[in-house]
């Protein structure tokens, strides 16, 4: 890490501030419901804190994402004080094992490689992911499964385009070009499997475990064909 990438000390005083408050709130003679948290506890507040974030960015309310953005803050702090105090990490830990990904994954500027449109940056970072995470041999390593089905089916289909089983340029079976006609689309879709008596969150599901099928079925075919088994590229 270079010097002129390191921050100075006490440059974030609100934020040490922040790290206090937590620190006290479950400390001993602390808050009660606090100190009895757990990571597992966490989870449920960190995924509604996440939608409410995501709400903030899409509404465009400044006030909203900096309340947002401070609430996923919290935690992070949260879950980084719990492991602290049972002697698994720091939020220190936390801050140093990002800031040398962030280093090592951007060679193009921290290094002498060069990387100079977006497309170059994306191809560096898969290659490099590939490199530090060897175990994973399948593009659909390090995706989690609990995603929204439609981030989700997002994902898939660009690892699916990625090794090259679905043709990224081709649109599929409807060509819709704008989000405005996409946005009532999916809603007259799901509209329909209602009033059809049909799961839309349980088809698209399904459907996901067939593509996921397919994939690891073309990969065993790429392995086959080059000798090799090694193209994981999540995150």
């Amino acid at each position: 890490m270079s010097a002129d990438a390191a921050p100075s000390p006490g440059v974030n005083p609100k934020l040490d501030e922040l790290v206090a408050v937590l620190e006290k709130l479950r400390a001993p003679g602390g808050c009660a419901w606090d100190r009895e948290q757990t990571h597992a506890s966490l989870v449920q507040y960190l995924i509604e804190e996440t939608y409410e974030l995501v709400d903030a960015i899409e509404s465009g309310d400044t006030a909203e994402l900096i309340e947002e953005l401070g609430d996923v803050l919290y935690q992070v702090i949260f879950h980084s004080d719990i492991a602290a105090e049972a002697g698994l990490f720091t939020l220190e830990d936390v801050a140093a094992h990002m800031t040398q990904k962030m280093i090592g994954r951007h060679p193009h500027v921290f290094g002498d490689a060069i990387a100079d449109t977006p497309e170059a940056v994306v191809e560096s970072w898969d290659r490099l992911k590939t490199v530090e995470k060897p175990h994973r041999t399948s593009v659909l390593d390090g995706i989690p499964q609990g995603m929204p089905s439609l981030a989700l089916a997002d994902k898939l289909l660009g690892r699916a385009h990625k090794i090259g089983l679905l043709d990224a340029k081709l649109p599929g079976a409807m060509n819709v070009t704008d989000e405005d006609e996409l946005g009532p689309l999916l809603l007259a879709i799901v509209a329909s499997a209602k009033a059809n008596g049909l799961d839309s969150e349980r088809a698209l599901r399904s459907a996901l475990r067939d593509l996921q099928a397919e994939i690891r079925d073309h990969e065993v075919e790429l392995a086959s064909d080059a000798g090799v088994i090694g193209t994981g590229t999540a995150d």
